[in-house]
């Protein structure tokens, strides 16, 4: 199954809610402190990952999406983000926003939720000075 799952609404219309599982989800290791569990929802408007932190990413420099907007929530653990030279130390249940062009780094030990839009893809992300 691609995930699609049919729903009857009330209205006597078909539906289409699409439900990704974690055995679908792959596991991309972007560094030595960062994985990315990613659910391959397939929307060109909106994609979602766990991402695991256990130390710095990138491990020097910072990283910039050129096109797509983070939302990003901490599920546990504790870190900081530097966005355009600005820290802030996050803790579980803190909400992050990054803009697409804001170049930024984290750090610590942080299991997060993050949600792009539109959907991600590698050649818009770029590592940077």
């Amino acid at each position: 199954m691609d995930g699609r799952r049919d729903i009857k609404s009330a209205m006597g219309y078909t539906k289409f809610m699409k439900i990704i599982s974690k055995d679908q989800a792959t596991r991309f290791k972007n560094s030595e402190s960062c994985i990315a569990i990613e659910y391959p929802i397939g929307d060109k408007d909106v994609n979602g990952a766990i991402i695991k932190l256990t130390g710095r990413y990138p491990d020097k420099g910072r990283v910039v999406n050129l096109k797509c907007k983070e939302l990003a929530y901490v599920i546990e653990g504790s870190g900081r983000i530097t966005i355009e030279g600005q820290d802030s130390n996050l803790k579980e249940g803190d909400v992050v926003l990054i803009e697409p062009g804001e170049k930024y780094f984290w750090d610590w030990v942080l299991t997060i939720f993050v949600s792009c839009t539109p959907d991600w893809y590698p050649e818009q992300h770029k590592e940077v000075e």
